[in-house]
């Protein structure tokens, strides 16, 4: 009996154990970073963790990140559905070098990144680099001084929806947002109240890729303020968009299948106010404007409003 006695305890002890140890090795739902944190901590809300990248092993699918201080929190790779919020701080990533954030996710997965800086400091590589996703919202995020792409949305065999809205870019030496799927992949983008400041590009839709684009501005851009460029479907409506100062075109289609739409916008200063190339189109709903453009451009095909 003593030996049934103890071989119970025995079990009791292992299953305790066990649970303890599945407990520690469990993911929450919603995790912190601090600048003051460590990694090895559980990211609790009073033992953050200090990187996004330490925190999301420790953050479940659909769960949240959230940042308590203003702080540079490193470079991550995203691969499941998660939120990264630095709503309330000056939450940022440093990316001297590298890409701020790589997405590649499952085609089902939801990211979303809602206020955070990334800086390149002119070394950075892409400032967020999307390879795969069913969704990708940005809100509010600020992306500066890279090398590359500040966004580069670029599914080489699969869809993405992807939203922007309040996303800025500055210095992006490969354009603002560039949109540019693979040979079999497609993107179908939102991008609403947004601004692309002295990069090559200020926007440019490519081959398979479909955007509409309201309230938005791209300036001092060395290249167009806004292209449809590569044929096969490249498709960009652009309402309510300010286009101005740019060394190219306002807004540009090149390209055979290239198409850009725009309504009540307007191309001031540019090169080249609205640029058609290589049977790309460009067609206007008769309420823009065409002003100061060293060369106004041909006069597009007019598309009654409904």
């Amino acid at each position: 009996m003593k030996a049934i006695a103890l071989i119970r305890q025995l079990v009791a002890v292992v299953l305790l154990y066990s649970l303890f140890i599945a407990g520690a090795h469990a993911q929450a739902t919603r995790t912190w970073v601090s600048g003051v944190g460590d990694d090895a901590n559980p990211c609790s809300r009073t033992a953050p963790c200090k990187t996004f990248a330490g925190a999301i092993s420790k953050t479940a699918a659909q769960g949240t990140i959230n940042a308590l201080d203003p702080a540079g929190y490193g470079a991550v790779t995203i691969t499941k559905s998660i939120t990264i919020d630095g709503t309330g701080t000056n939450a940022s990533i440093l990316s001297a070098g590298t890409n701020g954030i790589i997405i590649n996710a499952a085609t089902t997965d939801t990211v979303v990144i809602r206020n955070v800086n990334i800086e390149g400091v002119n070394t950075g590589l892409n400032g967020i680099r999307v390879l795969q996703a069913g969704t990708v919202i940005l809100d509010n995020v600020f992306i500066t001084r890279v090398t590359q792409k500040g966004v580069d949305v670029a599914p080489a065999s699969t869809a993405v929806n992807f939203n922007a809205k309040n996303v800025r870019t500055f210095a992006a030496a490969g354009g603002g947002i560039v949109l540019t799927p693979g040979a079999t992949g497609s993107v179908t983008a939102t991008i609403d109240g947004s601004s692309f400041d002295s990069g090559s590009i200020g926007m440019q839709v490519n081959a398979r890729a479909k955007a509409t684009v309201r309230n938005s501005t791209a300036a001092n851009n060395s290249g167009a303020g806004f292209s449809a460029n590569g044929g096969s479907g490249a498709t960009l409506v652009a309402d309510n968009v300010v286009s101005s100062n740019n060394a190219g075109a306002g807004f540009a289609a090149v390209n055979s299948g290239s198409l850009v739409t725009i309504s009540r916008s307007a191309t001031l200063n540019n090169g080249i106010g609205l640029q058609a190339l290589i049977s790309g189109v460009v067609q206007s709903f008769g309420d823009n404007r065409n002003v100061g453009n060293a060369v106004p451009g041909g006069v597009p095909p007019t598309i009654p409003l409904q």
